[in-house]
This record gives structure tokens, C-alpha cells and sequence, in this order.
């Protein structure tokens, strides 16, 4: 069974339908990625899921429990980190997580939480001078300390200055490592990108797309080359190719580019010309998402 298992699930308030017939599992050990715009239905969603929130019509299972019932043995199995966390400001770093191991049957050892998030040096400190990554890294051990097995991460490096940001993705791969199952949500691509095994683009209470980041970012298999042509330069026979002249130079979009850029590069050759600013690149995750979420928007 997989850890979380998702079939026509639909949420509405009122007249508004938030969630419109979701479908989507979540393996063990993996990291899921989810990825939508602001109200798109993505928190009503996880909230579902977290048995925060009641759902319309539908089926959920999280390691398999309804999280509806609000069972006490899915609470100890889950773990969650939310966007925004209140802890006790004046107890030490070591004493906080101390105290909601206390929480749990099986917690992890405090020594293995600070280690795991990289704290080690910050455990007799007090917590309201902790910086922001480093609260941040708090609230993650925060919602390791049941020793959870499915661990929800909201926007986890929301505000981080890229530094922080990488290490926080050394943690999340580390619990990946571990075995844990990770649920994800994001609005960075590069994060989702970077760590996530499948991810899942919701748009106005749908799922538009699902699959590993790199399959959803070849969706579209065209390929663009873009450089500067020396002035008065006429251009070689590309083939089936498409060229654009624009303010930034030559784009060449082609489905496959390796006989496009050995005509171009025989034809610098030849001539003694330099392709200056030659990059060759095909679209990102981040412009798939850009393009999927648009479409829904564009269709209303």
C-alpha cells in the first residue's frame, strides 16, 4: 500500500469547489513534491491529509488510516513541519526538543535530532536568538522528535538566503536516506527540482500534471540554442528547424539540436566567426510549471 493513497477527492465551501476529483498516491521512501499557485487547493489538500480538515467526498488513506478519524496511531507516525511554528522562546534549544519528545512512545534521541538538522553547536542556546535558518532547522527537528515515518514539509525554506537553502536540502536528503516518506510543498521549481522523486502540479483544484521533474520538464522536447551572429552574417540552411531574429540575437528551436548546432559550428568554423553568447537549453521545470498553471488559467 503506498503511504498516502488520494481517489476523486473533492472539497467544497459553500457553492465554491476548492478540490475538484484529486487522484494521486505517494510511494514509501520517496519525496513528493507538491506544486500549485495560491489557491490552487494545495493547503486544503495537505490539511486533508494532516486530519486538520474534513473532506467533501472522496477517499484518503495515510499510512493506511482515514486521517478523518483523527486517530492517535497516525499522529505518532507523521511528522509536520509548517511554514510558521510557535516554541517556548526562553527554554534552551536541547530543552525544547526534550520536551516534546516527551510526546511520543518512540522518540528520536535529542543527540540524533541535533545532529540530523546540524544544531549540535546551538544546543544550550537559548531559542529567541536563534537566527532565522537556524529556527528554522529547530522546527524541523521539532517534527522529527515522534521519529516520524511520513514527514509533511511546508515551504520549508521559505526566507533562506541560499546558503541555508542548500543545507536544508542536505537535511531533507538525509531523512530521505533514513527511509522516511517526504511530502513536499514548495513554490520553489530548483527546490522541487532538486530533491523531489515525482512531483504533482495542481492548478484550480486539479492535478494537471504528475511524474519525476525531469519528465515534466521535457514535456515540451524542443530545444532552443540561442547566440549572437556576427553583423551582416546570413545565417546557414538549419533544416527543419525554426529561426527568430530577436533583440537578444538568433533563436534556433529545434526538436533535435545536435544537426543544427554542427551546421552552425561548421559554418563559424569556416568563416572564422565566434558565436558569442551560445547557450543550448530545453525547458525547465520551472517554465513547465509556468505553462501548465497559465493554460489553466488562461481556460478559466
Amino acid at each position: 500500500m503506498p503511504a498516502i493513497r488520494v481517489r476523486d477527492l473533492q472539497k467544497s465551501y459553500g457553492p465554491i469547489e476548492a478540490v475538484r476529483g484529486v487522484d494521486f498516491d505517494v510511494e514509501e521512501g520517496e519525496v513528493f513534491g507538491f506544486l500549485g499557485p495560491n489557491g490552487a487547493g494545495k493547503t486544503t489538500i495537505v490539511e486533508i491529509l494532516e486530519g486538520y480538515r474534513q473532506r467533501s467526498a472522496g477517499e484518503v488513506t495515510v499510512l493506511g488510516h482515514d486521517p478523518a478519524k483523527g486517530e492517535r496511531a497516525l499522529r505518532e507516525r507523521i511528522g509536520i513541519v509548517l511554514q510558521e511554528t510557535g516554541v517556548e522562546r526562553f527554554l534552551k534549544v536541547a530543552e525544547v526538543l526534550e520536551l516534546y519528545a516527551g510526546y511520543y512512545p518512540h522518540p528520536r534521541p535529542v543527540d540524533e535530532l541535533l545532529a540530523l538538522t546540524g544544531l549540535e553547536s546551538k544546543r544550550n542556546e537559548v531559542v529567541k536568538k536563534l537566527s532565522g535558518g537556524q529556527r528554522r532547522r529547530l522546527d524541523l527537528a521539532l517534527g522529527l522528535a515522534g521519529d516520524p515515518e511520513l514527514v509533511f514539509l511546508d515551504e520549508p525554506t521559505t526566507g533562506f538566503d541560499p546558503t541555508a537553502r542548500r543545507e536544508a536540502w542536505e537535511v531533507i536528503r538525509n531523512l530521505r536516506a533514513l527511509g522516511k516518506t517526504i511530502f513536499l510543498t514548495t513554490h520553489y521549481m530548483d527546490e522541487a527540482q532538486a530533491l523531489a522523486d515525482r512531483v504533482a502540479v495542481i492548478a484550480a483544484g486539479r492535478i494537471v500534471a504528475e511524474g519525476a521533474p525531469d519528465h515534466l520538464a521535457g514535456r515540451d522536447t524542443t530545444t532552443e540554442i540561442r547566440f549572437v551572429a556576427p553583423p551582416g552574417a546570413a545565417l546557414p540552411d538549419l533544416g527543419t528547424a525554426t529561426v527568430t531574429v530577436d533583440g537578444r540575437g538568433v533563436l534556433v528551436r529545434a526538436g533535435d539540436p545536435t544537426p543544427a548546432l554542427h551546421t552552425l559550428t561548421g559554418w563559424a568554423m569556416e568563416h572564422g566567426f565566434t558565436l558569442d553568447g551560445l547557450t543550448v537549453a530545453r525547458p525547465s521545470l520551472e517554465d513547465v510549471y509556468l505553462a501548465l498553471t497559465a493554460e489553466v488559467a488562461a481556460d478559466g
